[in-house]
């Protein structure tokens, strides 16, 4: 995979076209829009302290209430019983998903600390083990299950997954080996949530880059097809599993 990736880097230089990706994602302007384009009847639940936080401009537009309104609409439409996270943090994420989907059970994964060298360059946050999920433990929320592997190696033994939300690693290759290991367990239906994807601030923030050259080669391998949405002022693209797939 090593060599292939090198290759793979070397075709998607800076200024590169992102083709795939730019001709599939179409950008919802409101919640009520993307309810509309998936097919949801529910509003999710936005009671987490943290969303109305302002800590940095990253913050900026409503950005985390519009990250939660995506991922917490999947998970409360559709009558999921199977969740993913990959990626657990603190684990704010992990509880919009928890309360958003009370009767199915949340399975999310975080590198083991020890590990952190072994896996990829572009990290966003690197929790301590203490601090990996404390935020759903301070909850109280039961319908979680925490697992510390690296995804390098780790394969999800459970399924099939109604919802998955990746936002591990960033680099490309992980972006693109977590979600080709989703999908393996996915159906048609099922829901895939990238975090860090926001086509139109690749330029600011150069992790996003690296997340969309991940979806580009989903694309160029053909383990995606059709259109990924992306809810304006959220760092969120949302992507269902065709029929057929």
């Amino acid at each position: 995979m090593s060599g292939f990736f090198k290759e793979f880097r070397k075709s998607l230089k800076p200024g590169a076209s992102l083709r795939n990706v730019r001709a599939n994602v179409l950008t919802v302007r409101n919640f009520h829009g993307l309810k509309q384009a998936m097919g949801w009847t529910r509003d999710p639940i936005l009671e987490e302290d943290w969303l109305f936080r302002f800590e940095n401009l990253t913050d900026i537009n409503d950005r985390r209430i519009r990250d939660a309104e995506a991922l917490g609409g999947a998970c409360a439409n559709g009558d999921p019983k199977i969740l993913l996270e990959i990626g657990t943090a603190r684990g704010e994420g992990t509880a919009v998903m928890a309360r958003n989907a009370p009767n199915a059970t949340v399975y999310t994964v975080n590198i083991p600390p020890e590990e952190i060298s072994k896996g990829g360059k572009v990290v966003t946050y690197a929790p301590s083990k203490d601090e990996t999920g404390i935020y759903y433990r301070e909850k109280g929320l039961k319908n979680i299950v925490q697992i510390f592997a690296n995804t390098l190696r780790w394969e999800p033994d459970f399924g099939p997954i109604d919802v998955a939300f990746v936002d591990g690693c960033h680099d490309a290759e992980f972006v693109f080996g977590d979600t080709k290991k989703v999908l393996r367990k996915c159906r048609p239906g099922s829901v895939v949530v990238w975090h860090d994807f926001a086509p139109e601030h690749i330029e600011v923030y150069p992790f996003m880059k690296d997340v969309l050259r991940g979806i580009e080669l989903l694309y160029i391998e053909k383990l995606i097809e059709g259109r990924i949405l992306h809810l304006q002022d959220s760092f969120m693209g949302i992507y269902k599993v065709p029929p057929g797939a």
